[in-house]
């Protein structure tokens, strides 16, 4: 495992293109599943989508500390949402912002994992909005380009998540 540099917005259009679907499970894959993790909980991040670390493939971890332990997820697809709740969100790849935006409460994703195989999943509270705010890196979209309000003063007074 390696950790990866973590691309930055408006140093790198990565982050604006739309990846591509995998179709090989290999032993490359894992490794950038792999590399993912460690890069993630060293940044501190509850998710990470290989763009980020400028990969354009359909892959994204996440951990937000519940039962689910690490998610991997390859070519991830929303098939159902419920409810809505605009709150604060950041992203390690955009470092001193933090923004209200609005996402479903409840959300079920259709995916793959490291091997293959197709899974779904469905997520409440942050892990439904970890997984829209991920999924949307895969198609160069950014929560700021979602977003409600910019309360970055506000939540780092509070101690934000950057």
């Amino acid at each position: 495992m390696a950790k990866r540099k973590i691309t930055i917005l408006d140093q790198d259009e990565i982050l604006r293109k739309h990846c591509r679907v995998v179709t090989k499970f290999d032993g490359r894959l894992w490794e950038l599943l792999d590399d993912m993790a460690e890069t993630m909980y060293d940044a501190n991040g509850a998710g990470l989508a290989a763009p980020q670390v400028s990969v354009l493939k359909r892959v994204v971890v996440i951990d937000v500390n519940d039962d689910h332990g690490l998610i991997e997820m390859i070519n991830p697809e929303i098939i159902a949402t419920e409810g809505s709740e605009i709150a604060p969100e950041s992203c390690l790849s955009v470092p001193g912002r933090c923004c209200t935006v609005d996402r479903p409460t409840k959300v079920t994703v259709r995916a793959q994992d490291r091997n293959g195989e197709t899974f779904e999943i469905t997520g409440e509270g942050f892990l439904a909005k970890a997984m829209c705010h991920e999924i949307d890196h895969l198609d160069g979209v950014l929560y700021v380009d979602k977003m409600v309000e910019d309360v970055s003063d506000r939540y780092r007074m509070v101690g934000g998540q950057d």
